[in-house]
């Protein structure tokens, strides 16, 4: 599931971004990522996979890798 999660959410937060994220381990706010926009990919998210996340949470979707980590765990514990 990793491979393809990851492309998808490649291309999920490439569009909010409005560029490539191309490091996988790049901070979005250092690729210009505002908090408008790490709400918009929170919420695309939690769309996309039916997902809530914790407002704990959140600082964790600040690169794709960590990203992919947070979206296979919380996927992870709805299915178990």
């Amino acid at each position: 599931m990793t491979a393809s999660l990851k492309e998808d959410l490649r291309t999920l937060i490439s569009e909010i971004a409005e560029q490539d994220v191309t490091d996988d381990d790049k901070l979005f706010k250092d690729m210009g990522v505002d908090s408008m926009m790490g709400v918009e990919i929170v919420a695309a998210i939690e769309r996309e996979y039916q997902l809530k996340l914790a407002d704990a949470e959140l600082d964790e979707v600040s690169t794709l890798n960590r990203a992919v980590a947070l979206v296979e765990r919380k996927v992870a514990a709805k299915s178990a």
